[in-house]
């Protein structure tokens, strides 16, 4: 009987110690999770206050001050006067035109050197043949012979120095432009002179003035 007490009691010791221990677990681990948490908690206040102290709040500028504007220049209205005076008409009188220029009188220009004289006809041309067989009223226009026109045509030959002439010009007309052109055309085909001479011997031209008379010939 008494070594079934002590080996009761003896188990009661061991549930107690056992109990004892799991309690002191539980303890432990409650103790220490808090605490845990509670470091956690105050090293965020902690951390949080510090930054916030770090951090500086920036400052906002004070608003510019308004001015006063300053008052309206209302200018004075300007006066009209009603009957405003015509502006006076003034006369412009027209200046005298300008005085011409004066010339400048240039000095003459040298003459050029006079030409030497020709040398002197000392032998005139003369008419080679009959100058009558130059022209004749057998020459006479158609038209004009029908017409019955005549007249008298006045004529100067320019010669050359070859004895043949060089122009005919009329210094007469007969009325009838036919009859002078005829005896023109004529007389530069027909006419021959024989050449004049100057004192140098050489052979000279010369002019030649006559008169024709166109005469209806008679049947």
């Amino acid at each position: 009987m008494a070594y079934a007490d002590q080996e009761m009691s003896g188990n009661k010791i061991a549930a107690f110690v056992v109990v004892a221990l799991l309690h002191l677990a539980l303890g432990y681990a409650l103790v220490t999770g808090l605490a845990y948490e509670g470091v956690r908690q105050v090293i965020k206040k902690v951390t949080a206050v510090d930054i916030k102290k770090e951090e500086k709040k920036e400052e906002k500028p004070p608003p510019p001050k308004k001015l006063a504007a300053p008052p309206p220049i209302v200018a004075p209205s300007p006066k009209i006067n009603i009957n405003p005076v015509s502006p006076p008409i003034q006369t412009v009188q027209t200046p005298p035109p300008p005085a011409p220029p004066v010339p400048i009188a240039m000095p003459p220009a040298p003459s050029a050197p006079a030409a030497p004289p020709p040398p002197k006809v000392v032998k005139a041309m003369s008419p080679k043949g009959n100058p009558g067989s130059w022209v004749t009223n057998n020459d006479y226009p158609t038209r004009a012979l029908r017409e019955n026109r005549s007249g008298v045509t006045g004529f100067r030959l320019t010669v050359g120095a070859d004895g043949r002439p060089t122009s005919c010009d009329i210094t007469s007309s007969s009325g009838s432009p036919d009859l002078d052109s005829t005896a023109c055309s004529l007389l530069m085909r027909r006419a021959k002179f024989n050449p004049g001479q100057d004192s140098d011997g050489n052979p000279t031209g010369g002019v030649y003035p006559s008169r024709f008379r166109w005469v209806i010939p008679e049947e």
